[in-house]
């Protein structure tokens, strides 16, 4: 069973989301503002937590600073709950750590189709915290990046990278296509597996993230290289 922290201020809109969500056989707690959910991740039914609905607005401690505590200590995917629909207030969630992201008022056929996708990227995944023993087949290495996709593990120089999960998928397609100028576009719909448009803004955050994680020098990357007007691409 699922474990789903549920983070909003609206009671309707958590009644709502924990029948759609208990419909599906998950286990779901709640939180009214952002302090009572990273509260609840830093407790011990934190550590069982596999997936969270975090909306923007809320009393106390709002969406996005609550989730730039969260991400200092968890890789757990996100899911912005947001009544605006600017690209300028996606793009900042997504800076901060979100995974993705839900305008509201919602879909519940799209919110559960998004809510599945994450679930299974994170399950496959591991949490990133897997079984360490697991024969290390499959590797692909560029210059000093090694990425093994049987343990899941991501190394720079052979320090441990921790990556979520949406930016294991990217760097995994980047370096299965080494030299191929993949666009946002190509990117999206093969790590998402859905079409979008105006992806662009999406993919290009995701992308900054793993440059900090990736490279020495952020402004200047040697790895993950952009193609401008095309897209981007892994070079050694």
């Amino acid at each position: 069973m699922n474990n789903i922290l549920i983070c909003d201020d609206e009671q309707d809109i958590v009644s709502a989301l924990r029948i759609y969500l208990e419909s599906e056989g998950m286990n779901v707690t709640s939180a009214s503002n952002g302090r009572e959910a990273v509260e609840i991740m830093r407790s011990p039914a934190g550590e069982t937590m596999q997936l969270i609905l975090l909306d923007v607005m809320m009393p106390e401690m709002d969406g996005i600073v609550a989730m730039a505590e969260i991400r200092k200590e968890s890789n757990v995917p996100i899911i912005m709950l947001t009544a605006k629909s600017e690209d300028v207030d996606k793009v900042i969630g997504l800076t901060v750590g979100a995974d993705d992201y839900v305008t509201k008022p919602f879909n519940p056929v799209e919110l559960m189709a998004r809510v599945k996708s994450q679930l299974r990227r994170y399950t496959m995944l591991g949490s990133q915290n897997g079984n360490t023993n697991i024969v290390n087949t499959d590797i692909i290495t560029i210059g000093g990046i090694e990425l093994n996709d049987k343990s899941k593990e991501v190394t720079l120089d052979g320090n441990p990278v921790s990556l979520t999960p949406l930016e294991y998928d990217i760097l995994k397609l980047l370096m299965t296509h080494k030299g191929e100028v993949l666009s946002p576009r190509d990117i999206y719909e093969n790590v998402w597996k859905e079409t979008v448009i105006g992806a662009e803004s999406t993919v290009a955050v995701h992308i900054r993230h793993l440059r900090e994680k990736l490279e020495y020098d952020s402004a200047n990357p040697r790895y993950l290289k952009a193609v401008w007007g095309h897209g981007y691409k892994m070079d050694s």
